[in-house]
């Protein structure tokens, strides 16, 4: 089998693994955080702690590949630019045209004793969320929908000014919808990141902050988007 072939293989078993998931977790099962290193798709739920000192230096590796050019303009960004808001109408990214939108594939992903709305296996009415950036339990239901948040690793806005602006469409909606992008998080921790990048803003929780660099130089490679040299620097040091 073709080395192309071998990664089909195992993403459609990466994607179904998440699927079945879904489908358990009503009976309260926590899913397992996965450290981004073993989740190079996204698919896995959650971010773990980066901790060995090999898998450190493999985090830094991994960073040190990151191209850097300096920030222009955010003229002409708005988030429509990525596309609707959560439609499912990305192509070639896990989930994508599964019938869900984008913000609840990853509530379902990320959560625990998921709930679905009645006669629904998409929408999510409420859940546990272990919140990577800050280490809180949040309990919560649509009634308080901006408790959590599905944070863009790499903002939007940071990416318009480092050159998705240049991106067709197509390009634009993958990287706003891709779960590698995604993480549901508390409400109050994505407000205070906005669109800053590692330099300005990075989790307080400070353990899981070399893995936070990590899924944002992932993102960052696999769309050949460059990074300021700033938040080159700071990702770099949170791993060392």
């Amino acid at each position: 089998m073709s080395t192309r072939g071998v990664f089909t293989v195992v993403l459609g078993a990466a994607v179904l693994f998440s699927l079945s998931a879904r489908e358990d977790s009503p009976a309260g099962a926590a899913p397992a955080r996965v450290a981004p290193l073993d989740n190079p798709d996204g698919v896995g739920p959650g971010l773990a702690a980066v901790r060995s000192a090999g898998d450190r230096r493999a985090a830094t590796r991994l960073i040190g590949g990151l191209r850097v050019a300096g920030m222009r303009s955010k003229a002409g960004y708005s988030r429509i630019r990525y596309g609707e808001n959560w439609a499912d109408t990305a192509r070639d990214v896990p989930y994508a045209r599964n019938g869900c939108r984008t913000r609840d594939d990853l509530l379902a992903r990320d959560g625990e004793q998921v709930r679905y709305r009645r006669g629904s296996e998409c929408v999510v009415v409420s859940m546990r969320l272990r919140d990577p950036y800050t280490g809180r339990i949040v309990r919560w239901s649509k009634k308080r929908s901006d408790e959590i948040q599905v944070d863009h690793v790499v903002p939007l806005s940071y990416g318009w000014r480092m050159g998705t602006s240049r991106w067709p469409m197509s390009k634009r909606t993958r990287f706003a919808n891709d779960p590698l992008n995604l993480l549901p998080v508390y409400g109050d921790a994505n407000e205070a990141k906005g669109g800053s990048g590692p330099a300005s803003w990075l989790p307080p929780r400070r353990g899981i902050r070399c893995a936070y660099a990590v899924r944002f130089a992932q993102v960052a490679l696999k769309y050949d988007l460059p990074v300021t040299r700033a938040d080159k620097r700071v990702m770099l040091a949170q791993c060392r």
